[in-house]
């Protein structure tokens, strides 16, 4: 479905993509009004692929509905959580069914300008992305008249700078807005109040990539896969130790135990699984006896965790994970925004204290210290950085606290890294 034409020889070429059935769906949605196609989303179920599992149809309506104009129609392209790639190879092998994707839903949202922002480590994706997009303005399917048909839909790639925290759609929009990326209190939410105070839909790629095959096997066929709660296929990107690492297409609801043991061939080196962050470095880890879970957005949290971004980190025996925990710490201290008291500080009061234990300096008293601050960060922070950081902590002492005792007691790792 969203992978199918990856492996064709120039699949970034917009006469390959129109070869393999491309452009068909735009053809068939600008017969429609936009409320019918909004209503076939509906229909199909589709929830936001950006880790929140927000119905898309609803997201849809609600910007629809507003009065007020222009709008706009944002595409979150900033995938900076570590562990995920699952959207690069869209971007990169497939661009012409994301900018399909972004024409069909320009179009429902009644938005004439889209902007792609890309994640700024992402260089090679950008110039594919703006060699595709000019390809499409050429062929008529962007631009003031599409295909004579009197719609108009301008697209263009906006880089980031590699902020991790422009992934949030309130700091997206002040970057986009020429502003430090820093997020914004809601309400008002985007869709009412978004891009220069108007109203702004934010999708992923994945999400986007979607509309193309919803217009074209129709919305009640599209909630046949995956689960009746989360319907439609998936894009789970698996690294770490197992033997065929990558990002894998599969119904939503694939458990867990058959991403790591079918499809990516086990653990790698016949290793023992030690644990799995199932969907991106700030959701919650989970031990091997967990693994039996649906990979999708209302299972997850019955076993304790979250789906996210679907970006499956495994790890074998031979991780230290109080190493892993100090160094998820690092990197959400260097890349928070500093707007908020309790993620400013918290991350890296969190991150020193880990670092004393991972150096064999720690206390018994370091562990109830962890959880206090975490705790005390829970629900106060502007946005999920701060809060995911603070998960962190409490999950990976919750389900490992004996390794985190192992380090204080015997003054080392235990574990060979």
């Amino acid at each position: 479905m969203l992978l199918k034409n990856i492996d064709n020889p120039d699949s970034a070429d917009i006469n390959v993509y129109k070869n393999s059935g491309g452009y068909s769906s735009l053809l068939k949605a600008l017969e429609l009004q936009p409320k019918d196609i909004i209503e076939e989303v509906q229909k199909s179920g589709l929830k936001g692929r950006g880790g929140a599992g927000f119905p898309v149809a609803m997201k849809w309506s609600f910007a629809a509905a507003d009065p007020k104009f222009p709008k706009y129609l944002l595409c979150n392209a900033d995938e900076g959580e570590p562990g995920t790639f699952k959207d690069k190879i869209i971007l990169e092998k497939n661009p012409h069914l994301l900018i399909e994707g972004m024409i069909i839903s320009g179009y429902a949202l009644g938005a004439e300008c889209g902007y792609i922002y890309l994640r700024g480590e992402y260089p090679k994706s950008r110039d594919i992305l703006n060699k595709a997009i000019a390809q499409a303005y050429d062929d008529k399917f962007l631009g003031n008249n599409i295909l004579g048909k009197n719609k108009k839909f301008h697209l263009s790639v906006h880089f980031g700078a590699g902020a991790y925290i422009c992934g949030e759609e309130t700091a997206l929009i002040e970057s986009i807005e020429g502003d430090r990326g820093q997020p914004r209190i809601k309400p008002p939410f985007p869709v009412n109040a978004g891009v220069w105070a108007k109203p702004t839909v934010i999708n992923n790629v994945e999400t986007l990539s979607n509309l193309p095959y919803i217009l074209e096997i129709g919305g009640e066929a599209y909630s046949k896969i995956g689960t009746p709660e989360c319907p439609g296929p998936k894009l789970y990107c698996v690294s770490g130790h197992v033997q065929k690492p990558g990002v894998y297409e599969l119904p939503m609801g694939t458990t867990l135990r058959e991403i790591i043991f079918t499809h990516c061939g086990g653990i790698k080196d016949n290793g023992k699984l030690k644990a799995v962050i199932p969907g991106g470095i700030t959701t919650p880890i989970l031990p091997p006896d967990k693994i039996d879970c649906p990979m999708d957005f209302a299972s997850m949290p019955k076993y304790g965790s979250m789906l996210g971004s679907g970006a499956v980190i495994v790890m074998d025996e031979t991780v230290c994970l109080v190493k892993v925990c100090w160094r998820a710490l690092k990197f959400l201290e260097h890349e928070s925004c500093g707007k908020c008291t309790p993620c400013r500080e918290g991350t890296g009061w969190l991150r020193k204290i880990l670092e004393r234990i991972e150096n064999g300096n720690g206390s018994q008293e370091d562990i109830g210290l962890l959880l206090s601050i975490s705790s005390n960060m829970m629900g106060k922070t502007f946005c999920p950085l701060g809060e995911g950081a603070a998960s962190i902590i409490q999950n990976f002492i919750k389900h490992f606290r004996p390794e985190f005792e192992d380090h204080i007691n015997k003054k080392k790792c235990s574990v060979r890294i």
